[in-house]
């Protein structure tokens, strides 16, 4: 397990916008904008031309996905007698989201504008905010009403919203998928050992609970005649002895369903057949053997905390860092690969406000060291979380091992006006 501690206070500016041609996703709807009352004006009616832009369009489930609403253009009108001065409007709005995920994100823009003269329309403006993905599927993202502040002389809220007979259309899509989940059943053998007929007590874990599960011995890849079959108790753990009176038998695996599989199987625990049968009497030769001992697979993991970069208060942003290098070494012999995978819990700061675990995310990277039998790829680049992330992995094999050097990138992404001080988490890895 490992702390990681994020900080916040600062500001930051705005980013600029972008010129040229009409952008991809920018539509025009009805709006309705009455004017403040102490303004005295007329309400002003028109079509608003917005654009909705995503920094993800194909994220996690669990992923935060920053979304950005521009109004490029406004019906609404300076609402001030004379010229309205420089950096005095704050906009605020809306975003819809609907299909596999529905609801509103609300965005802020910064107080950020050149002087407008007295009847001219708003400028326009940039709003950004965040939301965490909660479902797979495609969700669309249309622009809603916004609010156009004014802070001279008086301050003055200039509210447009869409006409109600005609909703503004779809500016952005995103398509999110699942997370991968984690094969977690395992097998434990009483003896490492034993001559042909031997009955070896076998602890099968990791299973649904009333699972039927098969215990087998294997040869390699393939399965040999040791079978016995068991039900997984409420914990998902089934207890049996299984004869092992196959002398091609090198392992013994465990796995619900008609055979096993990666995602439905333990891993193999090495067991050795010692035939000791004596040579006939004419017979002047002698047999010899050597046998390599099974090892286990572990880890190491340098460091303890991780301190992430500090993060200006206001617009909010990344907090970089690093996890300690984890060193696998995997001695076992067998054919089953094995998987890394990092959970974190929620981020908690002064007062108990949180930041969601959700919010982090990583790019590991994995390396073989030379002589390895094995592969090591590592997880994809994204969200960490409370359901947990791949950090890296070796496919199942005739014939797997090596030790591998692990490491990870890791960003926490800061909502706006997070309150300032120090958040704090807890990332576990589990090996399997």
């Amino acid at each position: 397990m490992a702390v990681l501690v994020a900080t916040t206070g600062g500001a930051l500016g705005a980013p600029a916008a972008a010129e040229g041609e009409t952008p991809p996703g920018q539509v025009d709807f009805p709006t309705h904008c009455p004017a403040p009352q102490e303004a005295g004006l007329p309400s002003a009616d028109g079509p608003t031309t917005a654009r909705i832009t995503v920094d993800d369009p194909a994220p996690q489930v669990g992923d935060t996905v920053t979304v950005t609403y521009q109004v490029v253009r406004t019906p609404a009108v300076n609402p001030v007698g004379g010229e309205l001065p420089a950096d005095v409007l704050t906009p605020t709005g809306r975003i819809l989201l609907a299909g596999a995920q529905s609801g509103e994100v609300t965005v802020v823009g910064a107080k950020r504008n050149d002087p407008v003269p007295a009847g001219a329309a708003l400028p326009a403006v940039t709003m950004t905010g965040t939301f965490t993905v909660t479902a797979p599927g495609e969700t669309t993202l249309a622009p809603g009403g916004y609010t156009l502040h004014t802070s001279h002389l008086l301050d003055l809220d200039t509210t447009c919203t869409a006409d109600a007979a005609s909703a503004a259309p779809v500016s952005a899509r995103l398509a999110a998928t699942g997370l991968p989940t984690a094969n977690l059943r395992s097998v434990f053998l009483g003896a490492a050992r034993g001559g042909p007929g031997a009955k070896v007590k076998v602890t099968a874990a990791g299973f649904p609970p009333g699972a039927a599960v098969t215990v087998a011995g294997r040869a390699g890849a393939a399965e040999t005649a040791d079978r016995v079959s068991a039900t997984a108790d409420e914990l998902g753990t089934a207890l049996v002895e299984l004869p092992v009176t196959d002398k091609a038998t090198t392992a013994v695996i465990a796995y619900e369903g008609a055979a096993w599989s990666a995602r439905q199987g333990s891993g193999p625990a090495a067991y050795t057949v010692i035939d000791a049968a004596p040579a006939p009497p004419s017979a002047t030769t002698q047999k010899v053997m050597a046998t390599v001992e099974p090892g286990v697979l572990g880890m190491t993991q340098a460091g303890e905390d991780i301190t992430l970069g500090a993060v200006p208060y206001g617009d909010g942003g990344a907090a970089p860092g690093r996890i300690g290098t984890v060193t696998v070494t995997d001695a076992r012999g067998g054919p089953a690969g094995w998987t890394l995978i990092g959970k974190v819990t929620d981020f908690t700061g002064p007062g108990g406000i949180r930041i969601p675990g959700a919010s982090l995310s990583w790019t590991p990277r994995c390396a073989a060291a030379g002589g390895s039998r094995s592969v090591c790829t590592p997880g994809s680049a994204g969200v960490v979380g409370a359901d947990g992330a791949v950090l890296a992995s070796t496919p199942d094999a005739p014939l797997v091992g090596g030790t591998f050097t692990i490491d990870a990138t890791v960003t926490l992404t800061v909502p706006p006006y997070t309150p300032p001080g120090a958040y704090t988490a807890v990332l576990t890895l589990t090996l399997s």
